[in-house]
């Protein structure tokens, strides 16, 4: 079985007021692409990715006026996507919703928050996060979806997909203004992350197989604000610190972690227009728990240029810089 995560940027944007996809020749939220030409892209890399559930971050936005799920299927059922189920959790007000997109011959799934304990996504947490006996509040922009799995031989999996809140200070209008800002959002990113280890620590001592996987905006040694906070997110999530059977495994944060001088994978790419290069970072995550390690699990992020065989193929190749920011990242599980 092959489970994915997949950031498409500005998802949204190539569908209109109504949710017809907009295979057309105006331009695209991605610069120099067109909107057919995005679709396209994304319709190779689906199909290449060939997964039987692909999060999908940054989904179609849910409104009044249209629907995340009925967009995705559309979607699907346009490239021949054999992934043409789709579900949500809780919409949200950012035009970014958090989709899963799978296969119904091989698993089926449905949103199902918990709120035993910790409480559920879409409400409020609170944590002293300044240290000073007095608790705040904290809320998720995009709540995680928590999704029940049964696949088609009677495995019982639970998932929960992410977005964790971005710690980019967007708005800031001096060097002092982004220092505040970017400690701020680190903050609010931490009690995210604390929040949903909370939840995962909940799963793991229950003895659920569980994935974490999504967009962390963040990873090990990804900024110098760091250091004034001890870790990262993705190291709170994935329970460092815990004893094995209480620890969430992912290769990809484990090298970065083992050699922090080392190069280091990579799952997405930004074009930085003031300083003329681009910029990569790590923040596409499957983090798995100790019970699903025991099936073979083999990961991968679908990256152009440092994964040989996208890079072998022209087509896909290409597709991928066009379809989104992001790359995919995989892991495949012998069930």
């Amino acid at each position: 079985m092959r489970i994915a995560t997949y950031n498409v940027e500005w998802f949204s944007s190539l569908f209109d007021r109504r949710g017809k996809m907009l295979e057309d020749a105006e331009p695209s939220a991605r610069f120099g692409v067109s909107r057919s030409e995005q679709l396209g892209a994304l319709g190779i890399v689906f199909t290449a990715l060939n997964a039987d559930a692909v999060l999908i971050v940054e989904a179609p936005d849910n409104n009044r006026r249209r629907q995340t799920v009925p967009m995705l299927q559309r979607f699907a059922q346009h490239f021949g996507l054999r992934t043409r189920a789709a579900i949500i959790g809780y919409a949200n007000e950012t035009q970014q919703e958090i989709a899963l997109l799978y296969d119904p011959d091989v698993l089926c799934a449905r949103h199902d928050p918990q709120a035993d304990g910790v409480p559920r996504f879409d409400g409020s947490y609170r944590i002293d996060l300044n240290i000073d006996a007095v608790p705040e509040t904290v809320t998720f922009s995009k709540p995680p979806l928590e999704v029940a799995v049964v696949t088609r031989g009677g495995k019982r999996l639970r998932l929960i997909g992410v977005h964790i809140k971005s710690k980019a200070p967007h708005g800031a209008n001096s060097p002092e203004a982004m220092v505040r800002l970017a400690i701020e959002n680190r903050r609010k990113q931490l009690a995210q992350c604390i929040w949903l280890r909370a939840r995962v620590e909940q799963h793991l001592a229950a003895g659920d197989d569980l994935i974490v996987l999504g967009d962390f905006n963040d990873g090990p040694g990804i900024d110098e604000f760091e250091g004034l906070f001890g870790r990262s997110g993705v190291e709170i999530v994935l329970g460092e610190a815990a004893p094995p059977a209480m620890r969430l495994r992912d290769p990809h944060a484990h090298a970065v972690l083992m050699h922090p001088t080392a190069a280091a994978p990579t799952s997405a790419r930004f074009y930085l227009p003031e300083e003329g290069h681009y910029f990569t970072a790590l923040l596409d995550y499957i983090m798995l728990s100790p019970g699903l390690c025991a099936h073979a699990p083999k990961w991968r992020i679908w990256h152009p240029f440092d994964d040989p065989v996208c890079y072998r193929t022209p087509e896909l190749r290409e597709a991928l810089l066009q379809a989104s920011d992001h790359f995919p990242v995989s892991v495949d599980l012998a069930f």
